[in-house]
C-alpha cells in the first residue's frame, strides 16, 4: 500500500539523508516513476522533503538524518498523517506503518498525529454517480478536526435552503470521490454533505470530542441507515452476463448477482427505495434488461414507457 511506502520513504531519507528515485525504487521494489510520485507527494503535502537537481543531486529530507522523527515540526507531522492516514481505513498494514510512526514521535506530537491521522476514512463503495473532483472545503474541515475547533457552517439542504450550523468536526470520509464530514451537534451526531457546504469557518471555540470515537465504526452506523432506507424495494431481473458488471456499477451494493437463467442471462437482484426510482433506473436499459418482478416495479416501466411513446412517438 502506499501509505507503507511513504513512511519507509521517510525514514529511509533520515537515515541516508540524502536518495535519489532510483535508490528509493531499488530499495521498496518499485519502479522509479513510482518512487518520483511518491517523493513529490510527501513534498507537496508539506512534509519537508525536496529535490536538488544536477550531479549529486537527488531528494533531501531538510533538518537532518534522524530516525526518531524529532527533526519533524507540527505541521510538518499533521501533512504527513493527513496524507497517509486515509489508506490506513482500507489496509491493515498501513495501520500497523502509522501505529509505529505515532510511537516514533515525541509525545508532545502525538495527539495531532492521532488526529490528523483519523481525519479522513476512505469508503470506496458509491451510492451512485460521484463528482470526480475534491471539493474546495476539505482542507479547511481537516483543519479544524486536527485542531479541535468548532466549524460554523452554511448548508444548503436538498431543496437549496441555507441554514446555519455550529458543529464539532469528528472526521471526513471520501466515499468515491463524493465526501462527507461527520460531525456532533445539538441533536447528536450528523452527517453534511461537504459539496453542500457553501461556506465553513474555524472558530476559536473547542471542539467537544467524543471520547473512544470510532470514525470507522460511526460511519458504518451511517451507511446501514442509508442503505435501509435505499433498499426498500426490490426487483428481479434478467440481463446478458457481459452487462453484468455495468448493471453492477450502476446500483453499486444494491445489486446481488445470481446464477444462469434458463435462457443464458444472468438473474440479478437490485434494489431502491421506491419502484419508480428502479424503474428509472432501468428505463435506459430498454430490451436489454428485462423486469421479471414484482409488479409495481412493472407496472412503472410501462408507464414510463407510455409517457415516452406519447411524447416521441410521432417524431
Amino acid at each position: 500500500m502506499r501509505a507503507d511506502r511513504l513512511v519507509a520513504i521517510l525514514l529511509l531519507m533520515q537515515a541516508r539523508g540524502r536518495v535519489t528515485a532510483a535508490e528509493v525504487a531499488a530499495e521498496l521494489e518499485v519502479s522509479v516513476a513510482t518512487a518520483r510520485r511518491d517523493l513529490e507527494a510527501l513534498s507537496v503535502a508539506g512534509v519537508p522533503v525536496y529535490p536538488q537537481p544536477g550531479r549529486g543531486g537527488g531528494w533531501t529530507l531538510v533538518g537532518g538524518a534522524r530516525t526518531d522523527l524529532t527533526g519533524l515540526t507540527v505541521p510538518e507531522v499533521q501533512a504527513l498523517f493527513l496524507l497517509v492516514g486515509p489508506a490506513a481505513s482500507v489496509s491493515p498494514e498501513a495501520k500497523a506503518a502509522l501505529r509505529k510512526l505515532v510511537r516514533a514521535l515525541p509525545g508532545t506530537f502525538r495527539a495531532d498525529a492521532e488526529a490528523a491521522a483519523t481525519a479522513v476514512l476512505v469508503d470506496p463503495v458509491p451510492w451512485g454517480e460521484a463528482d470526480r473532483r475534491r471539493p474546495q472545503l476539505v482542507g479547511i474541515l481537516q483543519s479544524a478536526i486536527v485542531a479541535r475547533r468548532k466549524l460554523q457552517l452554511t448548508y444548503a439542504s436538498r431543496a437549496g435552503e441555507r441554514t446555519e450550523r455550529l458543529v464539532d468536526p469528528w472526521g471526513l470520509v471520501d466515499k468515491d470521490d463524493t465526501w462527507y464530514l461527520v460531525a456532533g451537534t445539538e441533536r447528536g451526531q450528523r452527517t453534511f454533505r461537504v459539496d453542500r457546504i457553501a461556506e465553513a469557518a474555524v472558530t476559536d471555540l473547542d471542539a467537544e470530542h467524543r471520547p473512544g470515537l470510532d470514525l470507522a465504526a460511526a460511519w458504518d452506523r451511517v451507511v446501514e441507515e442509508v442503505e435501509q432506507r435505499r433498499s426498500r424495494t426490490w426487483a428481479t431481473v434478467l440481463v446478458d452476463a457481459r452487462y453484468v458488471q455495468v448493471l453492477r456499477g450502476q446500483f453499486g451494493r444494491h445489486c446481488e448477482i445470481g446464477g444462469p437463467h434458463d435462457d443464458g442471462r444472468v438473474e440479478a437482484r437490485v434494489a431502491a427505495d421506491t419502484p419508480l426510482s428502479i424503474a428509472r433506473h432501468l428505463a435506459g436499459w430498454g430490451v436489454l434488461v428485462e423486469v421479471v418482478g414484482p409488479a409495481p416495479v412493472r407496472a412503472e416501466l410501462a408507464r414510463l414507457g407510455t409517457e415516452l411513446v406519447a411524447r416521441y412517438g410521432d417524431r
